[in-house]
């Protein structure tokens, strides 16, 4: 503190002072200007605090509220003593506020102590404010109550201010923030420190029940899991509910998930859940999809060729279903129909249907057709331009027939033999002989149904001569015939054409000859100009 007062030049010595409540001053320091020697008074609230300047500057540390007083410097002179106060105000910065005694949790509908704000050691004494949420909470009667105390430390005189709150929430107070703050004085005026926020448990009852299906697809098909989760929206939520399951006569306590494991179609339907009290409960609708194929005739079937056999493929489902044909891992464009079975009808059938609206829902069977047949022969030669013969077995039949050439009569048996690829049933083998003499060859195939054997003479001659067309494979065999129809009917119709031109042609000579008959009459007799026409050559040199 300096001396207010401008030191004389006549100064004798100066003095602090302060004043009490009675007005009676105690005198704390002393300094003599010609000794310049400094004295502190016996003051023990004062001792070992103090510190004077040359100047009169008055220093104390370690401030105490007690320090809080009217301090007087005094100046004496020879002929005059001057003096200024100095009035001191000590201020001491609380603590920063927390909130004590917390309530565990807080109940919708009921006013209950929040908690307790505390900001200690402060001076002068500080002022507590309340806040949810970032903003102020203003006294309410039954809803918000605040009470205040401050308490003073006798042994430093510090304030300790607290202020409780009661509090009645709403569910719109979960996960609010309460927090509060002291609002203190101090030298550069009034200031502020807020608290931590801390957000409290409230708790309310359940309004409103909600079930669910836990799935990992949008749709439920046989075989699948179904979760039921059921839910309350109270605080706490409620740990047990009441499942109502179709087909179950009592309602199944549980907590609140509910499993069911690989469902059947059967489990389509509402299912609903409540509380334990019944009070309120939710429904939902279940549907379990399902895919059912039946495929008749399936698995191995053998049939003879010629025979009919009806096919069919039938489908059972949830919603409707695509159902699509393949034979041999191929798309058919239709359904297989049977009327009369051919070799080429033979082959792996799947029919295969599925859901498309149903993830993993699909179903297949198999039918696997083995079309036999006895074997059939047809046996065809043609002699080359080098003389040599080609015989061809045309062979028939399933199982595959094995096929044996033999000379009829030497019982030789021929091994040079070619046979084509075995398509739909038919084959063909092939023999290329070049006989110095007229032969009989003899054609075996045989399989597990029967044995048939066909015969062939074979001539020595040399001309080229086609016994019937080479059949190259089984499926020429229509297009051989087609064409040899066709030449049989080109000949029969130039033999018709020929015959319409012959008589048109006899016509056409008997009507001459009638005319000449009439021409001779007039122009006389042939003969005599045949005779005439024989002189005039003899007459010529």
């Amino acid at each position: 503190m300096p001396c207010p007062q401008e030191v004389p030049s006549e100064l004798m010595f100066g003095k602090w002072k302060f004043e009490t409540a009675n007005d009676s001053p105690v005198f704390i320091a002393f300094r003599s200007s010609t000794k310049k020697s400094v004295q502190y008074d016996d003051v023990p609230e004062y001792k070992d605090r103090l510190s004077l300047s040359e100047n009169y500057t008055l220093s104390i540390k370690n401030a105490r509220i007690s320090d809080e007083k009217r301090f007087v410097c005094m100046l004496v002179t020879e002929d005059n003593v001057f003096e200024e106060p100095t009035v001191v105000k000590v201020f001491k910065q609380p603590s920063q506020p927390e909130i004590i005694h917390p309530a565990n949790f807080l109940e919708t509908g009921k006013l209950k102590m929040l908690g307790e704000c505390i900001a200690r050691e402060s001076y002068p004494e500080g002022n507590i404010t309340w806040y949810k949420n970032g903003n102020i909470l203003q006294p309410i009667e039954g809803v918000v109550v605040m009470s205040l105390q401050k308490t003073v430390d006798k042994s430093n005189g510090l304030f300790t201010t607290t202020s409780s709150l009661q509090y009645m929430p709403t569910k719109k107070d979960a996960n609010a923030q309460f927090a509060c703050s002291v609002t203190y004085y101090g030298p550069s005026g009034q200031d502020t420190i807020p608290s931590q926020p801390v957000i409290f448990d409230v708790r309310y009852p359940t309004e409103k029940v909600t079930i669910k299906v836990l799935s990992q697809r949008n749709t439920i098909k046989e075989g699948d899991n179904i979760t039921l989760k059921c839910s309350g929206n109270g605080n706490p939520p409620p740990q047990e509910f009441l499942f109502y399951i179709p087909g179950e006569l009592e309602a199944i306590r549980g907590s609140e998930t509910y499993v069911m494991t690989d469902v059947r179609r059967n489990a389509t339907g509402q299912y609903k859940c409540s509380l334990m009290d019944r009070s309120m409960e939710d429904s939902t609708s279940i549907t379990v999809h399902y895919l059912d194929l039946s495929l008749t005739p399936s698995g191995e079937v053998t049939k003879q060729i010629g025979e009919a056999l009806p096919v069919s493929c039938t489908i059972s489902s949830s919603r409707n279903a695509t159902v699509f044909w393949m034979k041999d891992n191929t798309r058919m464009p239709t359904s297989p129909s049977f009327s009369s079975l051919k070799y080429q009808d033979a082959g792996n059938y799947i029919c295969e249907t599925n859901l498309l609206e149903v993830e993993g829902l699909k179903k297949r069977k198999t039918l696997k057709l083995i079309v036999e047949g006895k074997p059939q022969i047809k046996m065809t030669k043609k002699t080359e331009s080098n003389k040599s013969k080609t015989i061809v077995c045309h062979v028939e039949g399933f199982p595959k027939p094995a096929v044996q050439w033999t000379i009829t009569g030497s019982g030789s048996i021929i091994n040079k033999t070619e046979e084509s690829k075995y398509v739909n049933g038919r084959f063909s083998s092939k023999i290329v002989i070049s006989p110095e003499e007229n032969v009989t060859l003899t054609c075996t195939a045989e399989n597990q149904l029967e044995r048939t054997v066909t015969s062939m003479n074979v001539s020595a001659i040399s001309i080229p001569e086609y016994d019937e067309p080479d059949e190259r494979n089984g499926d020429n065999r229509e297009k051989v015939n087609d064409q040899a129809k066709l030449i049989v009917g080109i000949v029969v119709g130039l033999l018709l054409v020929a015959l319409v031109a012959g008589i048109i042609y006899w016509v056409y000579m008997k009507r001459s000859k009638t005319a000449s008959k009439h021409v001779n009459k007039d122009l006389g007799n042939t003969e005599e100009n045949k005779k005439l026409e024989e002189n005039n050559h003899k007459s010529e040199p």
